[in-house]
């Protein structure tokens, strides 16, 4: 069973030392008031009066030289840790937290025994942190995040922090399609009923005629970064994206129901519901005739 993390009370100057040395690692840190919670917004930014809301989906926050923002305050700049604007945050910090995403990071937070024995018998093993109540899964990669993915199972990445505790054990490993799979969600069967995905049948015995089960990985992993690129026009980029990848695979019938989750993962980080992505993908369907 997992032992407890024993709660220490820091220092003084030891968060902002930690929030450093990440940011020297190339991982973004901001500080946690009491309560594992981020400091709240100036008077300034209070109610999103500084425009913030549309930056913290896609570029980051406002320009606001205190810690406001949540995750989107979390920076490498070590101008920006240490200035007089995020002194007294340091001073008040209760711990230092970090964002994945901006690292590249994925963490899977087990909360619980029952959640971590899960882990070990469905994820690749990857680096693990001991927390309080269970712990945090590494892994290679960034994603979208959600909570309560499954029980006493978050997944923290994009637009997201988690709490840092120290390194952890073990090499680091790639995200899996295991982790982004639980990500996906499944629309809704009320109201309209959602458009049916259907891959066709394979053609030749299955046999990809890319010759190579790489060069579809390779496919995959471009159209998630294409689609992670849009800064505009990200409806239209996830249908031409889809439209691409059918277009190439849609009739070989190599692609695989993990693959699409992973299309569609890619387009939900970007702010993309559900629905969309299954209209999407299905009026690429249409338009090749598949």
């Amino acid at each position: 069973m997992t032992q407890p993390v024993p709660i220490r009370r820091a220092r003084p100057g030891e968060h902002l030392r930690t929030a450093l040395s990440l940011a020297a690692r190339g991982v973004p840190p901001l500080p946690l008031r009491a309560g594992k919670r981020p400091f709240g917004n100036c008077a300034a930014c209070t109610g999103s009066a500084c425009g913030d809301r549309p930056h913290m989906k896609a570029e980051g926050p406002c320009q606001c030289p205190r810690p406001c923002h949540a995750w989107a305050a979390a920076t490498t700049d070590h101008a920006v840790l240490t200035s007089s604007a995020w002194a007294a945050a340091w001073r008040e910090a209760s711990a230092v937290a970090y964002y994945p995403g901006g690292a590249g990071l994925t963490v899977v937070d087990l909360d619980d025994a029952d959640a971590v024995a899960w882990a070990r018998r469905s994820l690749a093993p990857t680096r693990t942190v001991r927390t309080t109540r269970g712990e945090h899964w590494i892994y290679r990669g960034a994603m979208q995040s959600a909570n309560a993915v499954r029980p006493g199972v978050d997944i923290k990445s994009l637009m997201a922090y988690a709490r840092w505790l120290g390194p952890g054990t073990g090499i680091m490993t790639d995200l899996p399609d295991a982790v982004r799979a639980l990500a996906v969600k499944v629309p809704s069967t009320a109201g309209p009923a959602p458009h049916v995905i259907t891959v066709p049948a394979p053609v030749g015995g299955g046999v990809c005629r890319h010759r190579t089960p790489a060069y579809l990985e390779r496919g995959i992993c471009m159209a998630e970064q294409h689609i992670a690129d849009a800064r505009s026009a990200v409806h239209t980029t996830v249908y031409q994206t889809f439209l691409a990848v059918l277009s190439a695979h849609g009739r070989c019938g190599c692609l695989t129901d993990a693959h699409i989750a992973r299309l569609f993962t890619a387009a939900q980080a970007k702010g993309e519901s559900p629905r969309h992505c299954t209209d999407a993908w299905a009026n690429a369907s249409t338009r090749l005739g598949l």
